[in-house]
């Protein structure tokens, strides 16, 4: 639906550029706060549906940039239309291409890995690959791990400093990797490598057909679809930490089983199974009874999270009460 809403609002051009933002920042969060909660843990038997819905997002997110793109060229806005088109496509790439690649860089497959290397790719994200796979899940709720919100830490201190954590983490994971084969860090062959060169090949043809207004809006969508990439990593950890030997199990996420959250994120709010074994696909995760369930589902989570003192009254309230202090 946000792909689609994208897709129209870009066609229609005008305040229509707007739809996506209004109906992921208002419509959305304010429905999840009235809709119940679904605890089944019963999977569907189907094997092929779950996976061909990842490969629909992929191909939506596609038409959402090409379209995006072409917006651009062929309409003028004002400041505040261009604003409101990169944050309708933004929340669109952090809340569908990001996730979904997400899901599809923990699979086996190649190609699987591939496709969630493109979605990322097109959110201009040059980190989440490593960062998440060989630290992230590594050191979870530990100091080591720059992705794991500390208790008491804003989300604009906790953007900053998981941003440049992941990836000068990465950077350390591939220098390691490519050290071992004999090759330099600063060889294609290095992931951070390869992706800015593909960002800048893309943001040097955008300039080249739209100038610095068109470089301009595609990094403004490249922040949205990041920033909500940090807020999510923000609400999944804030405050639960572990020690750095202690395995990882269901109590060291946030989870919540709110229907629109399980829905619009491909079960990403079953967070504590997702950590817990990791290599599940997200159809088949489950909800804990002992797992740190939040007030509110993760769509309906992000305005109290850009209130950090309200944030933290109500989160902290919930760390008492599972005696997480």
């Amino acid at each position: 639906m946000p792909a689609i809403l994208v897709l129209l609002g870009n066609m229609l051009g005008g305040w229509w550029v707007a739809s996506n933002a209004v109906f992921v920042f208002m419509f959305l969060t304010l429905l999840e706060v009235f809709l119940p909660e679904d605890h089944s843990n019963e999977q569907d038997s189907n094997t092929w549906f779950p996976d061909a819905l990842l490969f629909v997002h992929a191909a939506f997110q596609t038409l959402c940039i090409a379209s995006f793109i072409w917006t651009l060229h062929a309409n003028e806005f004002s400041l505040i239309q261009y604003f409101l088109l990169a944050l309708s496509v933004g929340a669109n790439s952090g809340a569908s291409a990001i996730v979904v690649a997400h899901e599809l860089i923990h699979r086996k497959s190649r190609w699987y890995r591939l496709v969630g290397s493109y979605l990322l790719f097109t959110a201009g994200n040059i980190y989440f690959y490593v960062d998440h796979l060989k630290v992230h899940h590594k050191h979870v709720g530990t100091d080591i791990d720059p992705a794991t919100a500390r208790k008491g830490e804003s989300v604009y201190g906790f953007f900053k400093r998981s941003l440049v954590g992941q990836i000068a983490s990465s950077w350390q994971v591939e220098k390691q990797r490519l050290n071992a084969f004999g090759r330099s860090q600063y060889s294609i062959g290095n992931y951070l490598v390869a992706s800015i060169f593909l960002i800048s090949v893309l943001l040097t043809a955008i300039y080249l057909w739209l100038g610095w207004l068109g470089v301009a809006m595609f990094m403004l969508q490249v922040f949205v679809a990041n920033f909500l990439l940090e807020y999510t990593n923000y609400i999944e950890h804030y405050g639960l930490t572990r020690k750095p030997h202690e395995r990882v199990t269901e109590i060291h996420s946030w989870q919540t089983d709110k229907v629109l959250s399980r829905f619009f994120l491909i079960d990403l709010s079953r967070h504590a199974d997702h950590h817990f074994y990791a290599s599940k696909p997200y159809h088949t995760l489950i909800s804990y009874e002992k797992g740190p369930v939040l007030p509110f589902g993760y769509v309906s989570m992000i305005y109290l999270a850009l209130v950090p003192p309200l944030f933290f009254k109500v989160m902290h309230s919930s760390l008492d009460r599972i005696g997480r202090q």
